[in-house]
């Protein structure tokens, strides 16, 4: 535990930034999981418009440390592959 006034305001802004971090990486993988759910039930305007909300919100994560740059770039690579492969 915590000593010293300092380190333990240190542990309850890490407590907080964790928390505030958990949320929005579950924001992202929610995101990220309606654009597979549209991918998967067949309709590729669904598909491309969720890809559309989605690639805002996963870049800004980027941004904010959430993710890596690479992590989000393979992800959106793969989505945008796997809509250009759909009929």
């Amino acid at each position: 535990m915590a000593n010293s006034a300092g380190s333990r305001k240190r542990a309850r802004q890490a407590e907080k930034r964790r928390q505030h971090n958990a949320s929005l990486r579950s924001m992202v993988r929610t995101y990220i999981k309606k654009v597979a759910a549209a991918i998967d039930s067949g309709d590729k305007a669904a598909a491309a418009e969720a890809l559309k909300v989605a690639q805002p919100i996963m870049d800004s994560s980027v941004n904010k440390g959430i993710f890596s740059k690479n992590k989000i770039a393979r992800s959106k690579s793969r989505m945008n592959a796997r809509i250009k492969a759909m009929a």
